[in-house]
């Protein structure tokens, strides 16, 4: 690829609003096999498609994870949900990846850790199609369905770590989303009912039902939800904490079981 290409890439990138367009612009010509598959995915690009979706991968916490068209697409914030998992999970733990799209988080754990017992599920087709070439290649297992609904039943009172990346923006908020997001990202991945809590508060309830004595069930939320998230955490029996880290504008609520 001459130079000349590259700024015409560089400049017509710059002109749809990517930020980071001499990036994009050498990521873009080191995926595309043809300068036809280039030009495609260029007009991809300036129509507003997340990069991630057109390259069909996202670096995820060190790792390669991909990615499906109309998937949720894992934050760099998100890692530190994993660093959070992480310290509190041992090798051989039993762990279930909730809202688990691509199966990002608990392929991250599985490498940071070593072995686990890693089961992911998600409501979506597409993420859980994702999820599937992410997760089973490591030896996790990745089902179909609402939440705790086909999790086997071998499993209650057994999680050492339960995670949820859940949506929990507010309807009313999807709309200030970036485009890339809005459009080419599956609504149920973004929207979090009302106030945004809403499937936070259905993985909160049910979560006593899984979790080992001891056990910690993790969720990524906002600064301005923390408190909610911490109060409904309390109230269904679960000693709560909040981390945050500001250079990844991330925060987490942790649940830990009560040991017997």
């Amino acid at each position: 690829m001459n130079d000349e290409t590259e700024k015409c890439i560089i400049t017509r990138l710059r002109s749809a609003g990517c930020v980071f367009a001499e990036d994009e612009t050498r990521l873009l010509i080191s995926e595309a096999g043809t300068p036809d598959a280039l030009e495609a995915m260029v007009e991809r690009r300036e129509a507003g498609f997340p990069l991630e979706q057109i390259i069909g991968w996202v670096n995820f916490c060190g790792i390669r994870i991909e990615l499906e068209p109309d998937v949720f697409v894992p934050r760099r914030r998100t890692e530190f949900l994993v660093q959070q998992a992480t310290a509190l999970a041992m090798p051989g733990a039993i762990v279930v990846d909730l809202c688990c799209g691509t199966g990002a988080v608990g392929a991250a754990l599985a490498k940071t850790l070593g072995w686990i017992e890693l089961y992911a599920i998600d409501i979506d087709p597409a993420a859980v199609k994702c999820a599937r070439r992410n997760v089973t290649s490591i030896g996790g297992k990745v089902y179909e369905g609402d939440l705790y609904d086909p999790i086997p039943t071998k499993l209650r009172g057994r999680v050492d770590v339960l995670v949820a990346n859940a949506p929990y923006v507010p309807t009313e908020s999807i709309k200030f989303l970036p485009q890339d997001a809005r459009k080419h990202e599956a609504m149920v991945a973004l929207d979090g009912g009302v106030d945004g809590l809403d499937v936070l508060l259905r993985v909160a309830t049910d979560a006593a039902l899984w979790l080992a004595p001891g056990g910690h069930l993790l969720v990524e939320t906002s600064r301005r939800q923390a408190l909610q998230t911490i109060e409904i955490f309390a109230k269904n029996g679960l000693i709560p904490q909040v981390a945050n880290n500001d250079e990844l504008d991330a925060t987490a609520v942790i649940g830990t079981m009560p040991s017997l």
